[in-house]
């Protein structure tokens, strides 16, 4: 069932090129920052750094916490999320020799518990880093996920270790294939599978259970 649904997508949205960062530390701060924000919101708040030359673990512990929060403003929660990179650096600098890639010696499920160890990662953003920066193949579970599973009549699941069960045991793909399928549920639901669904225009319209409603 994933598969047919993964094919459909990626008729439509080809390669996603996601997650949009220049390095796997990028992406690890990209996915601390989008937490309760949207993305645009993110890539101000990363451009910031960049202009301040301060993204890198080292560039981020040197930095001031007042002038860090002032720097991802825009991505929101600005606190707690700069209280959060540093702690998250701290980890690479003292765990990982200064080099996020150095996660990757260990097995996925022990890199897992290593982030989700630390103060603000929860599984999202854990299996977010684990995929994307790291190239672990684990799917990421989100809201847009488990409205499209819903609607889509795939099935109701209430908590994310169930849905992604079902995805690792369901969904047949390589590591491109969990990446782009991720992207491309994240699209269509920005796209048509909004809160207040754009039925009649969706691309999954004929196949979708919504519709029968």
């Amino acid at each position: 069932m994933l598969n047919r649904l993964y094919n459909i997508l990626f008729a439509n949205y080809g390669d996603l090129n996601w997650w949009p960062a220049e390095t796997p530390f990028e992406v690890c701060i990209g996915a601390i920052l989008t937490q309760n924000t949207n993305w645009k919101n993110v890539e101000k708040a990363i451009n910031n750094m960049k202009i301040k030359g301060v993204l890198s673990p080292k560039e981020i512990l040197n930095t001031d916490l007042n002038v860090l929060k002032d720097l991802i403003k825009p991505a929101g929660f600005y606190n707690q999320k700069a209280e959060r990179l540093q702690i998250f650096c701290n980890f690479i600098m003292n765990q990982l020799n200064g080099d996020i890639l150095n996660l990757k010696k260990y097995s996925i499920h022990e890199a897992r518990d290593k982030l989700l160890s630390l103060k603000g990662v929860g599984k999202e953003t854990a299996d977010s880093i684990l995929l994307y920066a790291l190239d672990f193949k684990i799917f990421v579970v989100d809201a847009y996920t488990m409205r499209l599973f819903r609607r889509y009549g795939i099935g109701y699941f209430d908590n994310y270790d169930k849905c992604q069960d079902f995805v690792h045991k369901d969904f047949h793909g390589e590591l491109y294939d969990y990446k782009n399928f991720h992207a491309c549920i994240v699209e269509i639901c920005k796209t048509y599978c909004k809160k207040k669904p754009l039925c009649n225009i969706c691309l999954l319209k004929k196949y979708c259970k919504k519709v029968l409603e």
